[in-house]
């Protein structure tokens, strides 16, 4: 079985023959398209893409906190990659989300966690023909929570070592134009995914780049970690990448200085009415929180 093998990761660049790609030999009388534009051309087919499978959104009520984190697919020379799976009650939409695009769990070679937080990762054994990846130090600390650590459940690493585990560090290829990059603060191993795309170098950045709002406030609104390197993780997750694809909002782009979407908004919700008495909706910015015990 599958899962009985280990995902290859490589620290070697991947170079592309061109007279691989040819295909069949030339028609008499015409040349093989190896010319500047026709490898640009196979360059663009051959590129990972990413695909938002599930939107995060960053809101919260005072009777807690929904906690939609993005679930993303990175494809890559036929490997399918699924970034942060998300929560049990996320689990069906995930599912219908993956067969919206002709796609089992079965069909998923990877499954990257950012972090272990309950929020992104709860649903990895709906994989179980696929490793899941994530830092050695995540790993670690998940079977050691601190004691004010909310978003890591002390069961956490009970559940995650049933599965089979691959452990990833900074500049590790999963696949051609996908790296690995070390992301720390919003949680001690925090990661992200470097992507090489058609459309620009990409970045999946898992909470370390939360939202637009980290543009504002330079960190994440939540601290688990070190505040000092989650910081120092916005700033390098903003300057790896020109499309970002924060942990809990859509993906965009910085244009002066500002975010610029580059995916529609979209939330229904559902059996409750808009104007319900009690019902009240504030539009403050998100709060900051820095876990007592966490690293300066």
């Amino acid at each position: 079985m599958r899962s009985a093998a280990r995902f290859s990761t490589s620290r070697r660049a991947i170079s592309i023959n061109c007279s691989r790609l040819m295909g069949p030999p030339a028609a008499a009388g015409r040349t093989p398209d190896c010319t500047q534009r026709g490898r640009q051309r196979r360059r663009l087919r051959l590129m990972a893409t990413v695909d938002v499978l599930l939107h995060g959104f960053s809101f919260s009520t005072n009777q807690g906190r929904p906690a939609f984190c993005s679930v993303t697919l990175v494809e890559s020379e036929g490997r399918f990659i699924l970034v942060d799976p998300a929560y049990v009650g996320r689990r069906r939409e995930v599912s219908g989300a993956l067969g919206r695009r002709g796609l089992t769990e079965a069909d998923i070679d990877a499954v990257v966690l950012t972090h272990a937080h309950w929020d992104h990762a709860q649903n990895f054994d709906c994989f179980a023909e696929a490793p899941v990846l994530l830092h050695p130090r995540e790993r670690s600390y998940a079977s050691s929570p601190h004691e004010n650590d909310w978003a890591t459940p002390y069961w956490t690493g009970l559940a995650l070592e049933t599965h089979q585990l691959q452990e990833v560090v900074e500049g590790d290829e999963l696949a051609a134009g996908v790296r690995v990059i070390e992301l720390p603060g919003h949680s001690v191993g925090s990661i992200g995914l470097v992507v090489e795309t058609a459309a620009g170098t990409a970045l999946v950045s898992g909470d370390a780049v939360h939202s637009p709002w980290v543009l504002e406030s330079g960190q994440p609104p939540i601290v688990f970690g070190s505040l000092s390197q989650a910081r120092e993780s916005v700033a390098k997750g903003l300057s790896a990448a020109e499309n970002i694809y924060p942990g809990h909002d859509r993906p965009f782009r910085v244009v002066d200085g500002e975010a610029e979407y580059l995916e529609p908004f979209s939330l229904t919700i559902t059996n409750l009415e808009p104007d319900r008495e009690g019902l009240h909706f504030e539009a403050d910015p998100p709060s900051t929180w820095i876990m007592p015990g966490a690293a300066p």
